[in-house]
């Protein structure tokens, strides 16, 4: 279940690239966990940060389902701003460098001794915007290389790799008819335009009736009750506080056997995904750590570097690519 956990102390590991470009180069089975620091360039605001939204806002209400059930008016006039700003922001240079590790080419010169070297690296995601998936989405529409032009069953394997395990602020769940539909359009309903009646129900100082949120089938509901269209309270397609967070089991799965783990953006606060790079460790694995400042997950890391991750990540990769060239 999606919870804070309590208070660790910081410790210093290290930060020499080329000790962990060796260790990352030779992994049998990476993976990536990535949070909200990874959209920062892309203009999405972060959560604990400087300026974070938690600092300003109770996440317990805005982001749970008791919160929903007691004032959907104020969640909605949280996340649908939001949701604007994911739809227009575009991935970042980190989105698409980790997206290239979806490509064959890119993985069996990256990585030479993987387990499944048919598969992409496992690749999770604590944030909900969707530019990880847009960005893997524009990475596999562009490939160059034949090796790298996927097949429909290929694009598909792609795709199960990368876990939403938050959500998708593209996705909503109907609360009466339970259909679930995904949509880029907007607004999802037509008090989203007032923006001065928005701004005060996020602050709780204005009520949003129910009959003007967004309904299953949308703005111009004609009446029906048929699935898909009957007309109930749609909900967020987050994952909020206290509930069980999307892809768990094959997350758990495949975690077990990750020897790298890449934590990018994140300032491992929230579990379940603060625990991962526990169990890599326990199972001797190592954590290297990409974030702006130093964070309470620092102190289970192997590796921690510091600095924007749109330019770090790439020259993760830069720098992996060069130790194998020099080594050729």
């Amino acid at each position: 279940m999606l919870d804070l956990p309590s208070e660790n102390p910081i410790s210093q590991p290290s930060s020499d690239l080329d000790a962990f470009c060796n260790i990352l180069l030779s992994s049998k089975c990476p993976g990536i966990l990535t949070g909200a620091g990874l959209s920062a360039a892309s203009g999405i605001t972060t959560y604990r940060g400087t300026n974070g939204q938690w600092l300003t806002t109770n996440p317990m209400e805005v982001a749970s389902l008791q919160a929903f059930q007691d004032n959907p008016g104020r969640v909605w006039a949280y996340y649908h701003p939001k949701r604007d700003q994911c739809i227009a922001a575009k991935p970042n240079a980190a989105h698409y460098t980790l997206a290239s590790l979806s490509l064959p080419s890119v993985r069996s010169r990256i990585f030479r001794k993987l387990l499944q070297p048919d598969k992409p690296p496992l690749y999770v995601t604590q944030n909900f915007d969707g530019l990880c998936r847009r960005a893997l989405d524009e990475t596999l529409d562009n490939a160059q290389s034949p090796d790298d032009r996927l097949d429909p069953d290929e694009r598909d394997a792609a795709h199960a790799r990368l876990i939403e395990m938050h959500g998708s602020c593209y996705r909503f769940t109907c609360t009466q008819c339970k259909c679930v539909k995904t949509t880029a359009e907007t607004p999802l309903a037509l008090v989203f335009n007032d923006h001065a009646v928005i701004e005060k129900a996020k602050n709780g100082e204005e009520t949003i009736a129910v009959e003007h949120l967004p309904r299953c089938g949308g703005p111009e509901w004609s009446g029906s009750n048929r699935y898909g269209r009957c007309g109930g309270l749609l909900r967020p397609g987050i994952v909020w506080f206290g509930e069980i967070p999307e892809g768990q089991g094959e997350i758990t799965r495949i975690l077990t056997k990750v020897d790298v783990l890449l934590v990018v953006g994140t300032s491992s606060l929230v579990h379940p995904a603060a625990s991962y790079a526990t169990t890599v460790k326990k199972n001797g694995g190592t954590v290297a750590v990409f974030n702006l400042a130093p964070s309470q997950g620092d102190d289970k890391a192997d590796f921690v570097f510091y600095g924007p991750c749109e330019k770090t990540i790439p020259d993760l990769l830069e720098h992996a690519e060069q130790l194998l060239a020099n080594a050729e």
